[in-house]
């Protein structure tokens, strides 16, 4: 297990805080996905920065892929085993943190209390509904637009009212996934980071 020095723990906070940000935009927000085995590149934005990355999907089990800042990291969550990986491919390392069962996607948004059709669209090639969709962010209300394909039954596109953030699947293509992308690479070394909660994500 590899143990960090404070120049190195702060670049490594920083990256885990920005997957833990990614991730959890993509847990909240994707709806059914895990539902479908699929592939898909995903771009997401928020306040005036872009990240782009890619998903994989196979059951309860999902990847998801992004550069940010020009640095790559690598998440997988493992609902069966009620972990979640994050993985650094530059440096050859993860981070394993717990994995709330609550946090996996259901079929509506988390605190979701209301859901419109407002119209229809066509996003990426795909038919879509779209739907206003009210939910309880703890004490606060938050709406959001998804705009929901029909020909796949699958959200491809997820946005703030307000436009301070969005959340695209592009080229989706349903399939079969190789088991091994949802695994730690062989010879990945385990990192612990002094002073982080190993709870962080519950």
């Amino acid at each position: 297990m590899k143990i960090f020095n404070n120049k190195e723990e702060e670049k490594m906070r920083k990256k885990i805080v920005t997957a833990m940000l990614f991730i959890g935009s993509a847990l909240i927000f994707a709806g059914t996905s895990m539902a479908l085995e699929f592939s898909a590149d995903m771009v997401m934005t928020a306040e005036g920065h872009k990240m782009t990355g890619k998903m994989f999907a196979k059951g309860d089990l999902s990847r998801m892929e992004m550069t940010s800042e020009g640095q790559r990291m690598i998440t997988i969550a493992r609902a069966d085993k009620k972990v979640i990986w994050n993985l650094m491919p530059e440096e050859n390392i993860y981070m394993e943190m717990p994995l709330n069962p609550k946090q996996m996607p259901k079929t509506e948004i988390k605190g979701e209390i209301d859901r419109k059709l407002v119209g229809s669209e066509t996003i990426d090639g795909h038919p879509t509904n779209k739907y206003l969709i009210t939910y309880k962010d703890g004490t606060a209300t938050e709406k959001v637009y998804q705009w929901w394909a029909t020909d796949i039954n699958f959200p491809v596109k997820t946005a703030d009212v307000n436009n301070t953030w969005a959340q695209e699947f592009k080229n989706v293509k349903v399939g079969s996934q190789p088991n091994s992308l949802f695994e730690v690479p062989k010879g990945y070394q385990k990192m612990q980071i002094p002073g982080m909660p190993s709870n962080m994500m519950r």
